[in-house]
């Protein structure tokens, strides 16, 4: 069993601090690596240690490998943390760490490399055990092989790049006619994203609901899942609100659906944190792919489960064995989180700046995870994410009035935010009975723009 004593957070904003919070609980000493765009940043300073890696731009700052390797060697690090986005399921990058003798936190390369290849990943999840969409076995891209296999499995179909994800390389079709177009457009779109053209098709489901497991699997072979968390209310594929547990599960489903994915994610020998998703529709599930990392969205699971996943991330990590086991998770209450944007609520346009003004809201079943401070400028070269209000109560109605409670007590000013856009989902009916599907939300903007037109 590895110890480690000091280590590197290599990534930025609310995650970066999460992951220096837990370090400094468990007596973790951490460095900081900022871009000069986030010299002033909140990570930069709570960090025992900082150290500025490059210019704003990902590409020269917290992409660049070498750079994070040098700061871990300089300041004499075990161990380092990816965090979620850039570098956190580079199965290079996790290479060259274990290379260098030091700790990756996070699974090994190997499942890096295997779960970030979505054609491979679908195979190794079907060789496990779990369900998947109907669709090709490997790339797709002659035109003709395209057609007879859409035709076979019924419009419409989704062609989605194997690399990569967060809609990007996805596009669908409903007929001969569209396909051709659509096929193109995606292995350009992933080439262009990923560095990768290779794409592949799926059946696509109308209506499915976003179901993800969420497993802890150490290195002796234990491993547990700690529930699902629902995240279907999403626009262009990308996620807005979560919640857990699923108001379209039952207690008996949700165990059965745990306990298959946990035994699959044993059956592959995979270690650490990581999250398998599956669309859910008509009472069944489809593997979609395994996130290989934390997800953006664990505060949801830790607020049910009372469990900190960072924390048993980074013991696994350094070779300890899990100190649950599954008959010690117990899920209490509803959660939700609110990804609070600097963005505009409704046309989603990025809104970076200086923020003049910040209140977070408090009180009970509250938490904030958020990077922002009054004096602070939202840079325009990464993602808007300023935050996210995750909020718990003992059932879900209770939690979506204290959701409106914590909007109302929310105050940013300087910037555009995206509180509106959570306050209309959290009041629609559809929402409140949980009735709803990956479409929903754009449906409801839809529908909302007609009416403000009609209104004129």
């Amino acid at each position: 069993m590895a110890k480690i004593n000091k280590i590197v957070i290599a990534n930025r904003g609310e995650i970066a601090l999460r992951l220096i919070r837990a370090a400094r609980e468990m007596g973790i000493a951490t460095v900081a690596v900022h871009s000069t765009a986030d010299a002033d940043s909140m990570h930069a300073r709570l960090a025992d240690e900082a150290v500025c890696i490059g210019p704003p731009p990902s590409k020269d700052s917290y992409l660049d490998k070498r750079a994070i390797m040098s700061v871990a060697e300089l300041t004499g690090a075990d161990a380092i943390h990816p965090g979620v986005g850039f570098l956190a399921e580079n199965q290079e990058f996790a290479e060259m760490v274990e290379a260098h003798d030091l700790i990756f936190v996070g699974p090994s390369p190997r499942h890096l490399g295997l779960m970030g290849d979505k054609i491979a990943a679908k195979q190794a999840a079907i060789e496990a055990g779990l369900p998947v969409v109907p669709g090709s076995d490997g790339a797709i891209s002659d035109v003709d092989e395209a057609r007879k296999l859409a035709r076979d499995i019924g419009y419409p179909v989704l062609i989605k790049a194997a690399s990569g994800g967060g809609g990007r390389g996805m596009k669908v079709a409903r007929s001969d006619e569209e396909l051709e177009s659509a096929l193109s457009t995606a292995s350009r779109e992933a080439k262009a994203a990923f560095g990768d053209p290779v794409v592949y098709i799926e059946k696509y489901l109308d209506n499915p609901r976003h179901i993800e497991i969420q497993i802890l699997a150490d290195a002796h072979g234990n491993v547990i899942h700690l529930g699902e968390r629902d995240c279907s209310v999403q626009r262009r594929h990308q996620k807005v609100v979560e919640e857990a547990p699923s108001p379209a599960l039952s207690e008996e489903l949700r165990a059965e659906i745990g306990q298959r994915t946990a035994d699959a994610v044993k059956f592959l020998g995979y270690r650490s944190v990581g999250t398998v998703e599956y669309l859910y529709q008509d009472g069944e599930f489809y593997f979609i792919e395994m996130n290989t990392r934390l997800q953006v969205e664990h505060p949801v699971t830790e607020m049910i489960t009372g469990l900190d996943l960072v924390e048993h991330q980074i013991r696994v990590a350094a070779g300890e064995k899990l100190s649950l086991r599954q008959e010690d998770v117990k899920f209490d209450g509803h959660a939700f989180e609110l990804r609070v944007n600097a963005e505009h609520p409704f046309n989603f346009m990025p809104s970076p700046g200086l923020v003049t003004a910040y209140h977070p809201p408090g009180g009970v079943g509250v938490r904030v995870d958020s990077h922002m401070f009054a004096g602070y400028r939202m840079p325009p070269h990464y993602d808007s994410l300023a935050g996210k209000i995750i909020v718990r109560a003992r059932d879900r109605e209770l939690a979506i009035k204290r959701c409106l409670r914590a909007l109302m007590e929310t105050h940013i000013d300087g910037i555009t935010t995206n509180l509106e856009l959570h306050d209309f989902i959290l009041r629609q009916d559809a929402f409140r009975s949980g009735d709803i599907t990956i479409h929903w939300l754009e449906q409801a903007l839809e529908e909302r723009e007609v009416a403000a037109g009609a209104g004129k």
